[in-house]
């Protein structure tokens, strides 16, 4: 039987692939574990299930391969939290949850893009608050979804997903990536693309590779008609600089589900006009948050079992 931390509470259901395991954690209240609290359990445990916000550095990782570490399991997409070079120099198996989200998070963008596009946030802002006066043909004019230019930065499965949707809406798709995937649409030169679209929309990894990808120069190339959608990682957009952008009316408006000190947002953007904004809610369905865990869970159960699962990271 193994020794098994898990950082987080996780969906019903979620531990079922851990069955006969001792499982370690989660706090009673939630409570995300701090650095010294993870090194001192990673010594202890056999495998490591934790949260995009749990960070694994080499720390913790040289911690518990000094004692019995054997895979760390992230549940989610990314894993820019768990240092993966070094985990592979240790021989710890590193895995993720590429796949069952994809779909949810697209669907997120997609959310944004109208709600950020038709200025829904403002318009529901003002009703409640009793400004609404009555219906007038000049109130809350945004800008139509339907047949306008979305450019995609990165084009991976949820990128993907997205432009199938945007099929369904007769907007003209094309996308930058490090990668031409052969699809029609592909453009080389990341600044050409965001100069000439409508809707541009983020489904890059996070990492060093990515910081501030979109920084002031940046959203500056951007028309002043131009939205602007994230659901990738808070670190690929300067957020001080999008909160300026914004604020001067160089862009029409963003939908953020993502930032670069969560929980913390940067004060600019939380007043910034025109602006949707959620708390991370890019997987959050309860079939797919599920789906999440066992994935990751059932990984560890297979590589403590003597398998290979899936979904390993490559260093």
């Amino acid at each position: 039987m193994a020794r098994i931390l898990v950082t987080r509470r996780l969906p019903d259901g979620g531990l079922e692939p851990l069955a006969g395991h001792d499982i370690v954690g989660p706090n009673d209240d939630d409570r995300p574990y701090t650095h010294d609290e993870l090194v001192a359990y990673a010594r202890e445990c056999d495998a490591i299930v934790c949260l995009l916000t749990d960070i694994i550095d080499a720390a913790v990782l040289e911690a518990g391969a000094a004692a019995s570490l054997r895979v760390v399991a992230n549940v989610a997409v990314g894993y820019d939290n768990v240092d993966v070079a070094t985990a592979a120099k240790l021989g710890v198996t590193v895995c993720n949850t590429p796949g069952v989200l994809d779909e949810t998070t697209a669907d997120l963008a997609f959310l944004l893009m109208l709600a950020a596009s038709r200025l829904s946030s403002e318009a529901e802002a003002d009703l409640r608050a009793g400004r609404w006066k009555g219906w007038g043909i000049t109130q809350y004019l945004g800008r139509d979804v339907y047949g306008a230019q979305l450019g995609l930065v990165g084009y991976g499965r949820i990128g993907q997903a997205v432009a199938q949707r945007a099929e369904g809406f007769g907007m003209h798709v094309w996308y930058h990536s490090r990668t031409d995937y052969g699809h029609a649409g592909y453009v080389e030169d990341l600044d050409r693309l965001l100069a000439e679209s409508d809707i541009i929309s983020l489904h890059c990894p996070g990492g060093p590779a990515t910081h501030h990808l979109i920084d002031a120069h940046r959203i500056a190339i951007m028309p002043p008609h131009a939205i602007l959608v994230n659901t990738a990682r808070g670190t690929v957009v300067d957020e001080a600089a999008l909160a300026a952008a914004l604020h001067a009316g160089h862009l029409f408006a963003a939908g953020i589900d993502v930032y670069e000190r969560e929980p913390e947002i940067h004060p600019d953007l939380l007043s910034a006009p025109r602006t949707v904004l959620l708390p991370h809610i890019g997987s959050g369905t309860i079939a797919t948050r599920t789906n999440m865990a066992t994935m990751a869970t059932g990984a560890v159960a297979t590589v403590l079992s003597g398998g290979v699962p899936p979904n390993v990271v490559a260093a």
